[in-house]
Formats: C-alpha cells, sequence, structure tokens
C-alpha cells in the first residue's frame, strides 16, 4: 500500500505539471522589430510578439495556486485515507494469523471464512484506492480545463486591442531560448489576471 501511496503522489504530480504545461503551451506576448532590405531602401516593420513565463504564471496566479493546494489536499486526504484503512487490514490479517497458529477458531470452516472476509477487505480497499486515484485526476482535468479556459478568455481580452499577433509560452526557457526582457509580459498577465480574480 505505501507503494500505492508513492504511486498516486508521482501520478498526481506527473499529471499537475502536464496538464498545465499544455493547457499554458501557447500563451505569450511581445512586440519585435525587424528590419527588412528591399532594394535600396530598408523599412522597419514592428512584429507584435511577446512571450509568458509559464512556471512563473503558474506560481504566481492565485487560482492555480489555489487549484495546486486544493489537489494536494485531496491526495493528502486520499493517502490518509488509504494508509490507515490499510493499518487498520494489516492488524486484522495479524490477529487472524495469531488465532491461526494457536488454534483459536473454532473450526476449519470459521478460519476460512475469516480468510475470505480479510481477502475481500483488502480487494476493496484496493479498489478504493483506484477509485480515489481516479477522482484525482478527474478533478486534475477539470481544474486544467479551468486554467486553459480562463487564461485564453483572458488573453482574448487583454489583447482586444490587437498590440500582439503571437503569444508564446515559455516554460523553463524551452521554447523561447532567448529574448529582451521586454517581450516578457508574464508580470503584467499575472498581475491583470489576480484582479480578476479577486473580483470574481
Amino acid at each position: 500500500m505505501k507503494n500505492l501511496s508513492l504511486i498516486l503522489n508521482a501520478i498526481l504530480l506527473v499529471a499537475v505539471i502536464v496538464l498545465f504545461i499544455l493547457v499554458l503551451g501557447n500563451k505569450k506576448c511581445g512586440t519585435e522589430t525587424a528590419t527588412i532590405k528591399k532594394g535600396d531602401s530598408t523599412a522597419v516593420v514592428n512584429l507584435p510578439v511577446a512571450y509568458i513565463n509559464i512556471d512563473s504564471l503558474l506560481l504566481n496566479y492565485t487560482f492555480a495556486k489555489n487549484a495546486n493546494e486544493a489537489l494536494t489536499k485531496k491526495q493528502e486526504d486520499s493517502r490518509l485515507t488509504i494508509n490507515s484503512r490499510e493499518r487498520e487490514l494489516q492488524g486484522e490479517m495479524v490477529n487472524f494469523q495469531k488465532k491461526l497458529e494457536n488454534n483459536a477458531f473454532l473450526s476449519r470452516e470459521r478460519a476460512e471464512q475469516e480468510q475470505i472476509r480479510l481477502q475481500k477487505k483488502q480487494q476493496d480497499l484496493q479498489e478504493m484506492a483506484g477509485r480515489l486515484s481516479e477522482q484525482i485526476m478527474t478533478q486534475q482535468q477539470k481544474v486544467s480545463e479551468q486554467l486553459r479556459d480562463t487564461i485564453n478568455s483572458f488573453l482574448k481580452t487583454y489583447n482586444k486591442d490587437g498590440k500582439y499577433q503571437i503569444i508564446l509560452s515559455n516554460t523553463s526557457n524551452d521554447n523561447v531560448l532567448y529574448a529582451g526582457k521586454q517581450y516578457d509580459i508574464t508580470n503584467d498577465v499575472v498581475k491583470k489576471l489576480n484582479d480578476r480574480f479577486k473580483s470574481k
């Protein structure tokens, strides 16, 4: 059962990271200038590009922090429930083994009934762990969808003036290897997202 708890923890952590990256994978903004030469003349064209640092957004956006805390609490509650039931079952199994060794059962049939009951209880515990894990994954998916929808909706409002044509995401410098600080709109987006979240 300890392995099950570790597996649940690992699945939840990986799923949160993957879902947040998927949700926020393509949302960044900034304006860039390009020089275009045409014949003897040179023209300067503004390229409306910006980026958002997703790691920073997830760490500072109140909705994302609250959602992550709620998921972590649910995972911890599930783990505690499973561990408690597992300890109870182990105690019953140890007690059963002692009774069996000391011939404390009135009949062989009674010992077999107790063994079947304990096996059923173990199976029920495994099924419960699976259900709790599935519930966490479902909640995680729902939160990720809400986060994606919130960000997408916000960015449409944020860019209603059409200042940006491309908004990129940057997670741990994976997508944007180098960009001037003026193209990083993360702090502005986080501030406005938090203001919007507080007003709801």
